[in-house]
């Protein structure tokens, strides 16, 4: 996919980042993500992604369960805080959204929302949070990079990683060294 403007020049990428359990739920019933308490990463990964993140473009589903699960909590921000940025949640009710001074509510088209959240995050990535959002931008083409991390856990269910009945397979290569179209063998066994 070519850049994401209006032929202005940008570093900056759209990004799907997530963690995913292995049964493909980003999210438990409600939202929650508490499954991912004690949740180990490479480490540097999570510094990585913040060195390179710009600003945030979320869905109001999921604004609304962050926003229940921890209410009062102001400028609720990714990354448990230590990022802080743009925030941006694409809603076609910006008026009944519960408050928070460090989001930005946008009622708009999903193409229209990326271009603010790429001019926000100023030559950085805009990384996007929500299921429905991100489902919006891969079916238009829109999302540059897809990270995921797959975590050891099952999860039965919850929010899916991708919910789109009906379209075409879509592709991915990966970054990695080696074959970009390997499928990629992960082994387990109970913890």
């Amino acid at each position: 996919m070519g850049s994401v403007g209006t032929g202005s020049v940008r570093t900056g990428k759209v990004r799907w980042h997530l963690t995913m359990s292995l049964d493909g739920f980003v999210a438990g019933p409600g939202h929650s993500m508490d499954w991912m308490a004690g949740m180990k990463v490479t480490p540097g990964v999570h510094e990585e992604a913040i060195g390179s993140l710009g600003a945030v473009l979320g869905g109001r589903r999921g604004y609304d369960a962050v926003a229940a699960q921890h209410p009062g909590q102001a400028s609720r921000q990714p990354y448990g805080g230590a990022w802080s940025g743009p925030v941006f949640v694409l809603t076609h009710h910006p008026e009944d959204a519960i408050p928070d001074p460090g989001i930005t509510f946008l009622d708009c088209d999903v193409a229209e929302a990326v271009e603010i959240g790429l001019a926000a995050a100023a030559g950085k990535d805009l990384e996007l949070h929500g299921q429905d959002i991100a489902r919006q931008c891969v079916e238009q083409g829109l999302v540059e990079e897809f990270h995921v991390y797959l975590a050891p856990v099952m999860l039965g269910s919850g929010v899916r990683l991708f919910d789109a009945p009906g379209i075409d397979p879509v592709r991915w290569a990966r970054i990695h060294d080696g074959d970009p179209a390997l499928a990629v063998e992960l082994r387990y066994r109970p913890a």
